[in-house]
């Protein structure tokens, strides 16, 4: 069998002193992940276990709030903003009061500026590694990675979204599937929504052809979660070779609109070969000669190659060509697949200049090179 190394082992030995974390996930708004969360509770309540509400959002429904029943709720905290007191979960509360569970609602919400972390989900990891467990809920659709396609889609930009890490972090996720013709009955009988906004989720994201869309999304991301579990019990334990252990991502970005989306499918292929992925910009010049839109943008480049876990590096030219920058990271970094955009340059002017990516596939070996088509007119 084989040995585990130092780090492997080290990583186990946080995890498990770690808080247990459960993760509800479903394809839509009114499945039915918060109503089963909380009849988990009550049931672990009946059986002696210490379960509190930290937060959770019934929208209204009377079935979800039922089950609320005699689960205890820790009050809120009020963060003032803007002249108004608002409303948040009370982390610090959650800390001292120390129960052996909590039930923790909307994972992917943004908190009100002046608390502690920006998202929830951050809340949560801060209370799993005091050693407290939790059970949380959220849609598919908040998935860094999955933003473009749900986009694509459904039509919808999603704004409130979570790095995929999350899912690493879960012990267990249950997938709550509700039919897309059952889920639709529940928005019409006023199950889900207030009825001023019945019609136009029915017209808009509640569309059948949506609602399938997200389904499939959904019961991919857990079949692919399931597996990648599999994989990960197999290393550790010296059942299989490691899979994707030479293999290196590369992403080449620059300020382009495609930029995110690139980064989102290069880490959707090391997520399942379970490889190293690095994100690569040949920045042709200084930073402090940037203008404020590019410096943002490269700011949030920056920022989702972070949560992603990914390595992001800048390269200056020095007086090379782009192509031959990518080429020598290739090289020293051991890259064995890279993902490129569609290239900016027109016809004429790869004839003139001649083509980035067919420079790179000529000049390195065993690359493999993904072109991602981005929608954009490339010839402005």
């Amino acid at each position: 069998m084989k040995r585990p190394c130092p780090d492997d082992l080290l990583k186990k030995i946080q995890r498990e002193s770690r808080g247990y974390f459960k993760l509800y996930i479903g394809a839509a708004p009114g499945v039915g992940k918060t109503y089963n969360m909380l009849r988990q509770g009550n049931e672990m309540l009946e059986e002696g276990v210490d379960i509190v509400i930290g937060l959770v959002e019934t929208h209204g429904r009377s079935g979800t709030e039922k089950q609320i029943e005699r689960l205890p709720i820790l009050a809120k905290k009020q963060i003032e903003y803007k002249g108004k007191l608002l409303e948040e979960m009370d982390l610090e509360g959650i800390l001292a009061r120390r129960p052996q569970f909590v039930i923790i609602d909307e994972l992917p919400h943004t908190n009100v500026p002046g608390s502690k972390h920006q998202k929830r989900y951050e809340d949560v990891l801060e209370i799993l590694h005091a050693g407290i467990n939790v059970i949380s809920a959220m849609n598919i659709q908040h998935l860094e990675s999955l933003n473009d396609t749900v986009e694509q889609l459904t039509g919808v930009k999603v704004r409130e979204r979570i790095p995929d890490l999350i899912l690493h972090e879960a012990n267990e996720i249950q997938l709550i599937d509700t039919p897309p013709g059952v889920l639709r009955e529940r928005l019409k009988s006023g199950m889900i929504y207030k009825p001023e906004k019945i019609e136009q989720s029915l017209q808009h994201f509640f569309r059948e052809g949506n609602l399938n869309a997200l389904r499939e999304l959904a019961l991919r991301e857990v079949a692919d979660d399931v597996d990648e579990r599999l994989n990960s019990y197999k290393q550790e334990n010296g059942i299989d070779g490691m899979v994707g252990a030479n293999e290196k991502i590369l992403v080449c970005v620059n300020y382009r609109p495609n930029a995110e989306r690139l980064i989102r499918r290069g880490w959707r292929i090391a997520s399942r070969l379970k490889c190293d992925l690095h994100i690569l910009n040949v920045q042709a010049k200084p930073v402090a000669e940037f203008a404020q839109a590019t410096l943002r943008k490269r700011n949030a480049l920056e920022q989702l190659s972070k949560d992603f876990g990914a390595e992001f590096h800048i390269e200056p030219p020095n007086g090379r060509k782009p192509a031959d920058v990518i080429i020598d990271f290739v090289v020293r970094y051991g890259i064995t697949q890279i993902v490129l955009g569609q290239s900016a340059r027109s016809r004429w002017e790869e004839i003139l200049k001649g083509s980035i990516i067919n420079k790179i596939l000529n000049e390195t070996k065993y690359v493999d090179v993904l072109i991602v088509a981005d929608g954009v007119d490339n010839r402005d």
